[in-house]
């Protein structure tokens, strides 16, 4: 069951993704350039995402068990440090360069846009070297 919901909420997301438009890159981007043809919409999209997700965390954190029956993992750490920070950076620039961030990357990845397949695969290479750095 949990991977089923799993599923179906991936493709909700994903289906989100592609009506508010943050699966095409060039509409990303002119969201960025504040200095040129600014398209606030995108401001908008997160703006329904945080007011979706507040009371749903807001009802998670009174909770031990997810609806599923599984134990609630909710993040922990309320520290800002270097690592995050600086994670928060390479993020943000490799959105702006890129217009495309994880979530959009696995659409167009499914939907065999080329720039997906090189985002997702650069993606994954970074992971890649996160990990390998972390074991040292």
């Amino acid at each position: 069951m949990p991977v089923l919901f799993a599923l179906l909420c991936g493709l909700l997301f994903g289906l989100g993704l592609i009506v508010a438009g943050m699966a095409d890159p060039a509409k990303v981007l002119a969201f960025l350039d504040i200095g040129g043809l600014w398209d606030p919409s995108l401001a908008l999209v997160m703006a329904g995402a945080i007011a979706v997700a507040l009371p749903g965390f807001a009802l998670a954190k009174r909770r031990r068990r997810s609806w599923l029956d599984l134990p609630m993992q909710l993040p922990a750490a309320r520290r800002l440090d270097r690592r995050l920070i600086g994670g928060s950076l390479l993020f943000g620039v490799g959105w702006g360069l890129a217009g495309i961030c994880p979530g959009p990357a696995l659409v167009l990845l499914g939907a065999g846009v080329g720039k997906g397949v090189v985002f997702v695969a650069a993606m994954l290479a970074g992971m890649l070297a996160f990990e390998r750095l972390e074991r040292r």
